[in-house]
């Protein structure tokens, strides 16, 4: 399946841990993240045995501040974990939904199944930015590449992005990401993203853990085309990742943000258009401001800058003071060249 981002912020509901251990709330997922308004659904393809190992060894146990401290890392993973089997009536119902379907290959047996399924893209998960090895063999699927960069140095991104492209991938998404579960908004970072499109040449996004709207919406004002956030159901319904998802509510609400946001964004235009342009006539302008004979001289008092805009210019009030009227004008009269001793018309009038 050849692939195409939107002409428009590409917006990715997580799906992640959020099954419940049941392909029905996956299915109800998909189609409550269609109605929420996302783009796409994205699953995690590993089984414990990928990811790590069976192991209860100091290293391989949870006890850094997480929200999972004090279990192991098999443990997560095997609650975690999307059964493959599941992927391909997920995949359908994505379809059905008109949701584009993706997901993260943690080793290479994950990129060969994906492969089989035809998915679309690929995405590299913030702790596997640096396994070189699994970077370049999903790349060398020629699908787009999105990258999250969360634990990683520039040095580090820098040979990730060289691993997509020396097997000659160069459609590369990096979002920017900060590997925190929840994530602080303050620790976003987020003018990382017009120097890293600069600097790689790549699209950008944002992964993004905070429970805040505005993240996703500031980093659309910097440039970000991906958007992806965690999406659950219901957060009463459990799970490793619960706590920082969004509910159907919640995304709906975050979508219509974004819409907005990148709406705003327009393009680049100093002149008024639409209404602005129309509302031009109400600016400020010169006016006669008290009834004058002819012969009256212009003074503060009888010539005014006002709305609307239908005299000359106010930057000509100074050049305008002193000067003779050589006509009978009534109060609200729009000033005029026309109006003044010796004054050849200006045409047309400097608006």
């Amino acid at each position: 399946m050849s692939f195409a981002y939107p002409d428009r912020v590409f917006i990715v509901a997580e799906l992640s841990a959020n099954h419940g251990g049941s392909l029905d709330v996956c299915l109800e997922t998909v189609r409550a993240a269609a109605a929420a308004g996302a783009d796409a659904i994205k699953v995690q393809t590993y089984t414990a045995d990928t990811i790590t190992l069976d192991s209860d060894a100091a290293c391989f146990r949870i006890n850094d501040g997480t929200l999972w401290d004090g279990t192991t890392l098999h443990a997560l993973y095997s609650e975690a974990a999307l059964p493959w089997e599941w992927h391909a009536p997920i995949q359908a119902e994505a379809h059905r939904n008109g949701l584009v379907f993706f997901s993260s290959p943690f080793d290479f047996t994950a990129v060969d199944f994906l492969a089989a399924m035809d998915v679309p893209i690929y995405k590299i998960a913030s702790f596997e930015i640096v396994d070189i090895p699994l970077i370049e063999y999903a790349a060398a699927r020629s699908r787009p590449m999105i990258i999250s960069t969360g634990i990683a140095g520039l040095a580090e991104i820098e040979e990730a992005v060289a691993a997509c492209r020396r097997v000659g991938n160069d459609d590369i998404t990096l979002l920017t990401c900060t590997s925190a579960y929840p994530a602080d908004p303050a620790d976003a970072n987020l003018l990382t993203l017009p120097r890293m499109a600069e600097r790689f040449g790549t699209r950008i996004g944002l992964s993004d853990h905070t429970t805040s709207d505005a993240v996703a919406i500031v980093a659309v004002a910097l440039g970000a085309r991906v958007v992806e956030k965690h999406f659950i159901l219901d957060r009463a319904q459990g799970g490793p990742d619960a706590s920082f998802s969004l509910t159907p509510d919640e995304f709906a609400g975050l979508v219509r943000s974004l819409r907005v946001a990148e709406a705003a964004l327009g393009t680049v235009q100093f002149d008024p258009t639409g209404q602005a342009a129309v509302n031009r006539r109400f600016g400020r302008s010169l006016f006669i401001a008290e009834d004058v004979k002819a012969g009256d001289i212009l003074t503060p008092q009888n010539l005014r800058s006002v709305r609307p805009g239908d005299g000359l210019h106010p930057r000509y009030y100074h050049e305008l003071l002193g000067r003779k009227v050589v006509r009978d004008a009534a109060r609200g009269t729009p000033m005029d060249w026309g109006l003044l001793e010796g004054q050849a018309v200006k045409s047309p009038p400097d608006r």
